[in-house]
This record gives C-alpha cells, structure tokens and sequence, in this order.
C-alpha cells in the first residue's frame, strides 16, 4: 500500500503521516506547568495562630487529621465545613473510622472565644479521639 500520492507537476511523493513529536513536547511542557502551580493551588484558611515560646513539638506517627477554627469561629475539618460543633462528632468518628492512628491537631485562630475552642475540643473527645495537639507558632521577633 503507497503512503505517499504523487503529485503530477514533479514526480514527489506528499506525506500524509501526522508528526507526533510537536504534540508531545507540548504535552510535556504542559504538564510541567501543572505539576509547578498545582501546589500553589492548595490554599489554606487565614489564621492568626497564637504565639508560645517553649510549646512542645509535635511527634506524629501518620498524618493526623487537621480541625480548623478560623477568626469567625467557623470549623473545618480537612476541607470540610462544619457550622454546628454537634455535627462534628459524626463527622469525626466517620472519618476516623479508615484510620489507623486516632490524632487530631487543632488548630484555632487567637483571636477565636475560648469557650468556641473548648466545644470544639469537647466535641473531638466525645468522637472517640484522645490524642489532641494544639498547633501554636514560634513569637515573632
């Protein structure tokens, strides 16, 4: 089977193949790109975390599972939002359920009512969950 057809003015063949090597390097460059801005992407909630001189280090086995209150005294766990703390503890236990380690780290804005981060922690005991870190930061200079 001939590839190529004749062109009757000079006697050369035209290619009718598709030259890939263009498209992948395209593809290549586009998923660099991706993979560079996919991370920035990931944005996370805006906190003011409390600042401790000598708070102790947090020492974790596996990846422990992230409660959020930010300055409004909205919760979050990992990426879901929880408006009531009484919602929370099915949340909880459901999501600790495919867990080997059950660790939570709390992590409340200063600004946040101490009796919102008490209901908070409350509501992470009442799931089960004995093992809670309070994310705190270094005092700026």
């Amino acid at each position: 089977m001939d590839i190529g057809r004749r062109d009757n003015n000079r006697g050369r063949k035209t290619l009718s193949q598709i030259n890939v090597t263009p498209f992948v390097d395209v593809m290549l460059v586009l998923l660099i790109i991706f993979m560079v801005t996919a991370p920035m992407l990931d944005q996370g909630f805006d906190i003011d975390l409390p600042e401790v001189a000598d708070s102790p280090g947090i020492v974790s086995k596996g990846e422990p599972l992230l409660v959020t209150i930010d300055k409004k005294g909205a919760i979050f766990v990992g990426r879901s939002t929880v408006n009531d703390p009484g919602k929370l503890v099915p949340l909880l236990q459901q999501m600790m359920k495919e867990r080997k380690e059950k660790e939570v780290l709390l992590e409340a804005d200063s600004n946040v009512a101490y009796g919102r981060v008490m209901q908070v922690m409350a509501a992470i005991r009442k799931a089960g969950i004995n093992k809670v870190g309070m994310v705190t930061q270094p005092p700026k200079p």
